[in-house]
């Protein structure tokens, strides 16, 4: 069903999503721990160990299913849970909207810490060609695959980062906005989309490209991440 060169994209593939999903999720946590809130320390939650995260359909089975269609390789690890009525309800919405925003910044520092190591690695490699120590196999080989592996992770870190910030419920940006929501009415409303934010996801990622040959959210990923990307590797 999988060649060997599949099963070890889809590994990769997984495995950096995962990496870069983990610490997301436990800087919520985190944060939310900070502002007194400790369900996702009581949940053992603040922790970097995988099996603490992973998410049995969501970590394993659709990676699987993805691979199995010849797409590209996604995956998600399990929401790390909080209770917004243990933060001071004269700063709840503020509180909200800092756990929610956690997440995004710690894919943006493990981004610019990858683009970091990433620069490094390639100044090596360049010494490397230069003196001829990495000119010939497997030592070049071996270069190409580190360089592809870090630059990949900086780009999951980067599209996890602005996906997770677009203001539609479930996803972190909902939450980073709703203090703009100033009475309790609004925000109910606003809420209340939650219920058909994955329809509409499915819309979005799917059957729009599908029927009309236009990828709205590929565009704007395109123009956020992806000129992120191109700012930090120095494309």
């Amino acid at each position: 069903m999988f060649s060997t060169s599949r099963i070890i994209t889809i590994l990769i593939s997984v495995g950096l999503v995962m990496l870069s999903a983990i610490p997301h999720e436990v800087a919520h946590g985190w944060m939310a721990n900070r502002l007194g809130d400790p369900t996702a320390k009581r949940a053992g939650r603040l922790t970097l160990n995988p099996a603490a995260h992973i998410d049995p359909f969501g970590s394993v089975i659709l990676p699987l299913i993805m691979g199995a269609f010849g797409g590209p390789i996604f995956a998600y690890a399990k929401p790390v849970p909080y209770n917004p009525m243990n933060f001071d309800p004269k700063t709840r919405n503020r509180d909200e909207a800092l756990v929610a925003l956690a997440g995004p910044v710690c894919n943006l520092l493990q981004a610019l810490a990858g683009a970091a190591v990433w620069r490094l690695a390639f100044w090596g490699f360049n010494s490397g060609l230069t003196s001829g120590t990495l000119a010939i196999d497997p030592w070049y080989n071996v270069a190409y695959w580190v360089l592809t592996i870090l630059s990949t992770y900086v780009y999951v870190n980067l599209m996890l980062m602005c996906f997770n910030l677009i203001p539609l419920p479930p996803l972190d940006g909902s939450k980073v906005i709703s203090p703009l929501f100033r009475s309790e009415r609004s925000r109910r409303a606003y809420y209340r989309v939650q219920q058909y934010a994955m329809p509409i996801l499915i819309v979005v990622l799917y059957l729009i490209p599908y029927a009309f040959g236009v990828d709205p959210l590929g565009w704007v990923l395109d123009s956020t991440a992806g000129s992120l990307f191109d700012l930090l590797m120095g494309a």
